[in-house]
């Protein structure tokens, strides 16, 4: 849809020369360099270079509240969010506190009725710690404490609530807060005014996970444990690495260290069962686990309970530490992921009809906002990102919701900040049109008001266009440049997989002409082409294209292990003809 433009990453030549000097391969050198890293403890990510928890604002407060807590036998509830991140945290927060409370001489019993779980259904109470959820929790469990993992922040009235009742909150969460804050015991968010931590892309388990580390420092200054007998929280990294890549945020320094030793632990088989149960079940060997296997296999098929069903399946898969009772909640959850791929697809067909229109206009809009009253809620925001990767326009999709309100979800371009766009459409629609809106720069959600879809869908293009320079709608495609023919081999293949790369630290994309040989379809919706370059063949792959190339093309690509041959040859896969 939109016009490509194809930029080169530079490297800092002394940083590169540096890293070159420490021992690492000149690609990866040139590849770390041209990503911002500055120095050889960046690209190691060393767990011992993690930022220290005490950078975090109300993370004493929220420590010593929790070792008080566990130390009186409270009885304390975390309440999680419905995507891969959420669970992810909720798995964390119980694990890890119960991991804690074993040291205070409880056990398997009284660990399972002090620490517990909840996460509210999206179809039944919406997102967050709202007043209902609050009354729900208070009515299952009595809880002393409530814990929130990745969401909370914006829960002012839900806070409120557990206060009249008597139960204290630890809010624990990464995304943005609004002009008030709840009045919980702590907050501990990266993005919190006055909070310096550095690190403002921790996901909401990289922000538990501090927590418990927190946690744990208190408990052994109060001699409970000491540095030797302390329970080892690294074994939770596997949890939170998956939830840190699933939720796309940026793999900075600090989340690539996190991601790095959860993905080590994988691959050495110390996963939790519920883990190794997913990447068998979705045909990955955990033993070659790198973070694209996060992304695209086991963080889809978690979503697909929060989605469609209950992610109490997908938090339970992660707690069990019995095999069989995995792998059968894991195959459960592939059979969600099946039945949303199935309704993904029936609402991508009802948008084709706006998608060819919007790309007939002569002048299209900034923005793209779909809706249709058959669609599923739980799917709107996959259905939105395939749409922006159509069209490379920020978009919301929407589908109804209860009260004659709809939902939407929406997904962005970079350049675009979602959320704030949003704030501005809400102030220009009529007082209550967008009764809720929330989110960051990349993804958002909201609740609008029927009368108010028209107006929306104008607002929300005219908006981005008052906020930001079209030139933020041109797609920039943007490569590691030429890489030797003799490089396009298995062993660069490998040493590549020993890397995490992700939002912020992209995968290697190489930019090269080639010939081309031969063509042919792979089940009438794939590309196969034989490709030659300095005497060396290739074989390439294009997805979801049937368009021949040029006798001559010069590729934007990367390359991987042919599995299907074996894994002893490359194939190169094609992302953009420049």
């Amino acid at each position: 849809m939109s016009q490509l433009q194809h930029r080169t990453r530079t490297a800092q030549p002394q940083v590169e020369h540096l890293l070159a000097q420490q021992g690492f391969h000149p690609l990866l050198a040139r590849l770390m360099a041209a990503r911002g890293v500055s120095n050889p403890s960046e690209a190691e990510a060393k767990l011992a270079d993690l930022l220290p928890p005490s950078g975090l604002l109300g993370m004493q407060q929220a420590a010593e509240t929790l070792a008080d807590a566990l130390e009186a036998g409270a009885r304390i509830v975390v309440v999680g969010d419905y995507d891969c991140d959420g669970a992810t945290a909720t798995a964390v927060a119980v694990r890890g506190l119960r991991m804690l409370l074993k040291t205070l001489g409880a056990d398997e019993e009284a660990c399972a009725y002090h620490i517990d779980f909840l996460v509210p259904n999206r179809f039944d109470y919406g997102y967050g710690l709202s007043p209902e959820i609050v009354q729900l929790a208070a009515e299952q469990f009595e809880p002393d404490l409530l814990v929130t993992v990745d969401n909370g922040i914006a829960s002012v009235e839900g806070v409120q609530a557990a206060n009249e009742l008597g139960i204290g909150v630890i809010v624990t969460d990464h995304h943005l807060p609004g002009q008030t804050l709840p009045e919980a015991l702590a907050i501990v968010n990266p993005n919190q005014p006055g909070c310096t931590f550095q690190s403002k892309s921790i996901a909401g388990v990289g922000v538990m996970f501090y927590v418990l580390l927190a946690t744990r420092a208190v408990l052994r200054e109060r001699g409970v444990f000491d540095a030797n007998s302390q329970p080892r929280l690294d074994a939770l990294l596997d949890l939170v690495a998956l939830g840190t890549v699933a939720d796309v945020v940026r793999l900075d320094a600090n989340n690539r260290r996190l991601v790095t030793h959860g993905l080590q632990r994988i691959r050495a088989g110390r996963a939790q069962p519920g883990i190794l149960a997913l990447f068998h079940e979705a045909g990955r060997d955990p033993r070659k686990a790198v973070a694209a296997d996060m992304g695209f296999a086991l963080g889809p098929r978690l979503n697909a309970a929060g989605r469609l069903a209950d992610m109490t399946i997908g938090i339970r898969a992660l707690l069990t530490d019995d095999a069989a009772e995995a792998s059968a909640l894991a195959a459960q959850l592939g059979r969600m992921n099946e039945e949303r791929k199935r309704i993904e697809n029936d609402m991508k067909r009802d948008a084709m009809d706006d998608i060819e229109q919007f790309i007939q206009q002569a002048n299209p809009s900034a923005g793209v906002v779909v809706a249709n009253p058959g669609w599923h809620q739980g799917v709107i925001g996959i259905l939105a990102a395939r749409i922006k990767e159509r069209l490379y326009r920020p978009t919301i999709a929407l589908a109804p919701g209860e009260d004659g309100l709809w939902k939407g979800s929406g997904r962005s371009v970079p350049g675009v900040h979602l959320r704030d766009v949003l704030d501005l459409v809400s102030k220009r629609l009529p007082p209550g049109s967008m009764p809720k809106f929330g989110g960051h720069a990349m993804a958002a959600g909201l609740t609008l008001r029927q009368e108010a879809m028209e107006p929306f869908k104008a607002l929300f293009g005219q908006c981005i266009e008052a906020m930001y320079d079209a030139s933020v709608l041109t797609q920039v495609v943007e490569t590691d440049g030429s890489i030797p023919a003799d490089y396009i081999a298995a062993h660069a293949a490998d040493l590549l997989d020993t890397q995490v790369w992700g939002q912020g630290f992209p995968p290697p994309l190489f930019c090269d002409e080639f010939e081309v040989l031969e063509h042919r379809l792979l089940k009438n919706a794939h590309s196969k082409y034989l490709l030659r370059r300095d005497g060396k063949t290739f074989v390439a792959l294009r997805w979801r294209t049937v368009e021949p190339l040029p006798p001559k093309a010069k590729l934007a690509y990367r390359f991987e292990r042919d599995t299907f041959t074996g894994g002893q040859a490359v194939q190169i896969i094609v992302e953009h003809v420049l």
